[in-house]
């Protein structure tokens, strides 16, 4: 493998770690308890007594997002948007980068954009990917 190829696949692999650590760990307000990641979060949260803790909304563009809710062992409520990708904040904005980023590196190197798409979000949700190890890129994923 070149230098260059070497170099280009740790950026990848830097840029993946980045998508799946940006959104987590979450923190709940009432006890301070720490989801480190997406897995985490649903292993160690209850869904809410009434309903699926699913709920629609839109965002500023008027598309339909979805908020989960999700109790905390101590009984607080916690919400996140694992649909929102319009995260305006500095950290949002940062993630998109690398998100476009990353779709552009994966479509170099032979995936569909829609593929990549699908891949680098099941990665941001904690999931594994067969096709991103294919090019030798293991990400570890959190939990427990």
């Amino acid at each position: 493998m070149s230098d260059r190829s070497k170099e280009t696949e740790q950026q990848l692999f830097a840029d993946l770690k980045v998508l799946s650590d940006s959104a987590f760990p979450k923190q709940c307000s009432t006890c301070g308890r720490i989801y480190n990641s997406p897995e985490d979060f649903f292993r160690h949260s209850n869904a809410p007594t009434f309903g699926s803790g699913l709920k629609g909304s839109w965002d500023d563009d008027d598309r339909t997002v979805v908020e989960l809710f999700r109790n905390c062992e101590c009984g607080s409520t916690l919400m996140d948007f694992f649909m929102d990708r319009r995260d305006r904040s500095s950290r949002g904005l940062k993630r998109r980068t690398v998100f476009g980023r990353l779709l552009d590196t994966l479509e170099a190197k032979g995936l569909s954009r829609e593929i990549a798409r699908q891949e680098l979000t099941g990665v941001m949700n904690g999931n594994q990917s067969e096709r991103l190890e294919a090019f030798g890129i293991r990400l570890k994923t959190g939990g427990s």
